[in-house]
């Protein structure tokens, strides 16, 4: 390990991660792979944890890619973030880009469907059922303006 060269950045999924941090510490900068879902991961793919990630050979690297592309058969369906997907049906762990896709098809679907939360979405006002009477005002308007005479 000491001979070995250190990579600074390692791609994994599309996403870059920093070389120094320990593979499952680092794991955790994927969107969609938390630290409980990333320790999953490095036990499926059998690397040491505590190895940092940038030390990692490239037959590592695809091995632990491969455990990420289907780690979601081993997980329990409440361990998944997409139950009962709308659209098929079924229980799916969503990573990386495909995240903010599904987010931007479920508000679009909201809208077009003239749901409440889809209307609050478009006017930009809260969805969730907070109080807007004095807080979550937006704008450029800073204080009280003087009226000009």
């Amino acid at each position: 390990m000491a001979n070995e060269e250190m990579k600074h950045l390692v791609r994994v999924m599309n996403t870059d991660l920093p070389g120094d941090q320990p593979v499952r510490l680092a794991l955790t900068g994927i969107k969609g792979i938390g630290r409980r879902t990333a320790n999953i991961v490095v036990e499926g793919s059998g690397i040491d944890p505590d190895t940092k990630i940038g030390y990692l050979s490239d037959e590592e690297i695809d091995t632990l890619n491969s455990t990420i592309n289907n780690f979601e058969s081993h997980l329990p369906s409440w361990m998944l973030n997409r139950q009962n997907d709308p659209y098929s049906g079924e229980n799916k762990h969503l990573l990386g880009q495909d995240i903010f896709m599904s987010l931007r098809e479920d508000v679009n679907t909201l809208k077009k469907t003239r749901a409440y939360r889809g209307v609050r979405h478009e006017r930009g006002l809260k969805v969730r059922g907070q109080r807007t009477k004095s807080t979550g005002r937006g704008g450029s308007t800073i204080g009280v303006s003087k009226k000009k005479s």
